[in-house]
Protein backbone atom coordinates (compact mmCIF):
# COMPACT_ATOMS: atom_id res chain seq x y z
CA UNK A 1 0.00 0.00 0.00
CA UNK A 2 1.26 3.63 -0.87
CA UNK A 3 2.28 5.94 2.07
CA UNK A 4 -0.56 8.74 2.26
CA UNK A 5 2.31 11.24 3.50
CA UNK A 6 5.75 11.34 1.74
CA UNK A 7 8.99 11.09 3.79
CA UNK A 8 9.60 14.49 3.60
CA UNK A 9 6.35 15.75 4.75
CA UNK A 10 6.77 13.41 7.53
CA UNK A 11 10.11 14.61 8.73
CA UNK A 12 8.51 18.63 7.81
CA UNK A 13 5.78 17.86 10.74
CA UNK A 14 8.26 16.55 13.12
CA UNK A 15 10.33 19.73 12.65
CA UNK A 16 7.11 21.81 13.23
CA UNK A 17 6.34 19.60 16.27
CA UNK A 18 10.01 20.29 17.90
CA UNK A 19 9.71 23.94 17.11
CA UNK A 20 6.00 23.95 18.87
CA UNK A 21 7.53 22.23 22.15
CA UNK A 22 10.65 24.39 22.48
CA UNK A 23 8.01 27.58 22.37
CA UNK A 24 9.36 28.91 19.26
CA UNK A 25 6.35 27.72 16.56
CA UNK A 26 4.40 31.12 15.30
CA UNK A 27 1.15 30.99 13.87
CA UNK A 28 1.27 32.83 10.37
CA UNK A 29 -1.79 35.80 10.64
CA UNK A 30 -1.81 36.85 14.26
CA UNK A 31 2.11 35.66 14.81
CA UNK A 32 1.42 34.06 18.66
CA UNK A 33 2.55 31.50 19.60
CA UNK A 34 1.22 28.17 18.88
CA UNK A 35 0.23 25.37 21.45
CA UNK A 36 -2.41 23.56 20.01
CA UNK A 37 -0.54 20.06 18.81
CA UNK A 38 -3.20 19.72 15.90
CA UNK A 39 -2.28 23.30 14.67
CA UNK A 40 1.08 22.56 14.43
CA UNK A 41 0.32 19.29 12.31
CA UNK A 42 -1.90 21.79 10.17
CA UNK A 43 1.10 24.44 9.74
CA UNK A 44 3.59 21.74 8.80
CA UNK A 45 1.25 19.79 6.44
CA UNK A 46 -0.16 23.74 4.79
CA UNK A 47 4.25 24.18 4.53
CA UNK A 48 4.97 20.91 2.79
CA UNK A 49 1.50 21.52 0.37
CA UNK A 50 3.19 24.83 -0.76
CA UNK A 51 6.72 23.02 -1.23
CA UNK A 52 5.04 20.66 -3.08
CA UNK A 53 5.52 17.19 -1.03
CA UNK A 54 3.29 14.37 -1.43
CA UNK A 55 0.48 15.56 1.26
CA UNK A 56 -3.41 15.10 0.46
CA UNK A 57 -5.86 17.65 0.11
CA UNK A 58 -7.41 19.83 2.73
CA UNK A 59 -11.02 18.36 3.77
CA UNK A 60 -13.33 20.84 2.43
CA UNK A 61 -16.53 21.29 4.01
CA UNK A 62 -19.71 19.46 3.01
CA UNK A 63 -22.08 21.92 1.21
CA UNK A 64 -25.78 22.56 2.83
CA UNK A 65 -27.69 22.09 -0.27
CA UNK A 66 -31.10 23.46 0.13
CA UNK A 67 -34.32 21.16 0.16
CA UNK A 68 -37.12 22.17 -2.49
CA UNK A 69 -40.45 20.64 -1.06
CA UNK A 70 -41.19 17.87 -3.83
CA UNK A 71 -44.88 17.50 -2.52
CA UNK A 72 -47.72 20.31 -3.17
CA UNK A 73 -50.58 20.60 -0.50
CA UNK A 74 -53.81 19.32 -1.27
CA UNK A 75 -56.38 21.31 -1.64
Amino acid sequence: MARKYSRKASANVERTMKKRKAGTLKSGRSGRKVKSRKQAIAIALSEARREGKKVPPKKRAKKKTSRKSGRKSKK
